[in-house]
C-alpha cells in the first residue's frame, strides 16, 4: 500500500513539475516583450543616455566646423540624418509594445500619426547650426510614404530646420537608403551621416550576419567619429535581427532561445 501511495505521489509530483515547466514556457512567450524593459528604461530614464546624445551632437558640431574650414570644398554642404532614434525619440512606442504586449508594426503608424515624438537631446540645436551655416539637412527615413505629413509636422513642431518635402525622404518600395544618399551626393558634399543603424551609412550592412557586421565595422573603423556618427539605440535595430539570423518567421520561444544562445559568459 505504501509503495502504491509513493508511486501515486511521485507521478503527481512529476506531472506538477511538467505542468509548471510548460506554464513557464507559455508565460515567456506570452509576455514576449519583457526582455525589452531594461533597454527602454535605459533610454528613457538614464541620464547617461541624455549625456551620450549631447556628447554625440557636440562632436558632430566640431566635425562640421572643421569641414566648413576646408575651403577646397566647392559643392554646397549637406548633413544627412536618420529620423527615428537619431533625432526623434520613439521610446514611448517601445514602452507601449512592452505594456500592451504588441510588436512592431502593430500600432506603429498610429504612434507616428500622433506626431508626439520628442526631439532627442542636442538634435535641434545642432541641425539649426547646420542650416544657419548655409548647409542643407536631409532627413532620410524608413518610415512609409503615407506617414510623410505626420512626420513632417512632428519635425516642424519640435523646431527642426528644413523640415519640408524637399529635404524629407521617405521609404517607397525599398528600405535601401543608398538610393537616397546617392541622390543627395550628386548635388552636395555630404559632411556627415548620422544614424542609429549601420545601414544609415552604407548598404554593406544590410541584412548581414553578426560576424559580417562586425567584420565590416572593423574595415570601416576610420569612418566612425569622422564622417559616420552613430547614435545609441539598445531597443531595436538590424543588430537584433542579426541575432535572429534575419529570419522574420521565428516564434517568440525561438527568439528567446537565440537571444540566450548569443550571450557570452565566463
Amino acid at each position: 500500500m505504501k509503495k502504491l501511495f509513493l508511486l501515486i505521489a511521485t507521478t503527481a509530483l512529476l506531472a506538477s513539475c511538467t505542468h509548471t515547466t510548460v506554464e513557464k514556457e507559455k508565460t515567456c512567450c506570452k509576455n514576449s516583450n519583457e526582455f525589452m524593459t531594461m533597454a527602454v528604461l535605459y533610454h528613457q530614464k538614464a541620464a547617461e543616455t541624455k549625456a551620450i546624445y549631447y556628447q554625440t551632437f557636440n562632436w558632430a558640431k566640431t566635425l562640421f566646423e572643421n569641414d566648413l574650414a576646408d575651403k577646397s570644398i566647392k559643392q554646397k554642404r549637406a548633413v544627412v540624418v536618420d529620423i527615428d532614434e537619431t533625432v526623434l525619440d520613439n521610446s514611448p512606442y517601445e514602452a507601449k509594445c512592452i505594456l500592451s504586449n504588441i510588436s512592431y508594426p502593430d500600432q506603429w503608424n498610429e504612434w507616428c500619426s500622433l506626431g508626439k515624438a520628442d526631439a532627442l537631446p542636442g538634435a535641434v540645436e545642432f541641425l539649426k547650426f547646420v542650416a544657419d551655416s548655409k548647409a542643407d539637412v536631409f532627413y532620410i527615413t524608413n518610415r512609409s510614404e503615407k506617414l510623410r505629413e505626420a512626420t513632417r509636422n512632428n519635425l516642424k513642431a519640435q523646431g527642426f530646420p528644413q523640415a519640408d518635402d524637399q529635404h524629407l525622404m521617405m521609404k517607397t518600395d525599398s528600405t535601401n537608403k543608398e538610393l537616397y544618399r546617392n541622390f543627395v551626393a550628386k548635388s552636395y558634399h555630404i559632411c556627415l551621416l548620422m544614424g542609429d543603424n549601420l545601414s544609415d551609412f552604407t548598404n554593406v550592412f544590410d541584412k548581414r550576419s553578426i560576424e559580417t557586421r562586425n567584420h565590416r565595422t572593423d574595415s570601416l573603423r576610420n569612418e566612425f567619429g569622422r564622417r559616420f556618427i552613430v547614435m545609441p539605440n539598445t531597443m531595436y535595430g538590424d543588430w537584433e535581427m542579426a541575432v535572429y539570423l534575419n529570419n522574420t518567421k521565428l516564434s517568440e520561444h525561438e527568439k528567446d532561445s537565440m537571444r540566450k544562445a548569443n550571450l557570452v559568459q565566463y
